[in-house]
């Protein structure tokens, strides 16, 4: 399974890579704090299968990087996606690094 560092994802961010950031958290998790991206909470994740890109990186996250991994590897594993990559330790490593006043749920 890939994986990306919150401070991989700030540089592509900053340099422009093209990749899809996907939140997979509930939308009561959401509605406290977000970073840009699609969201597709976990559950929803199989109906939405077709239509993850195949041509550029997709970065799943959740709050800790723990349900993101699951659906990392499942979509690794089950569909045979290689270009998916969870996000180490969530939105809470990414506020903890980029935004300390951002509140995690």
């Amino acid at each position: 399974m890939k994986s990306i560092s919150v401070e991989q994802l700030h540089a592509w961010r900053q340099d422009n890579v093209e990749h899809t950031l996907i939140d997979i958290r509930e939308p009561y998790e959401r509605e406290v704090s977000h970073i840009d991206g699609k969201h597709i909470p976990m559950a929803d994740i199989p109906a939405h299968v077709e239509h993850l890109p195949k041509t550029h990186p997709v970065v799943i996250h959740c709050r800790s990087g723990a349900r993101s991994a699951a659906v990392t590897q499942a979509l690794t594993t089950q569909i045979g996606m290689d270009n998916v990559h969870n996000l180490e330790g969530g939105i809470t490593a990414w506020a903890a690094t980029f935004a300390p006043d951002m509140d995690v749920a």
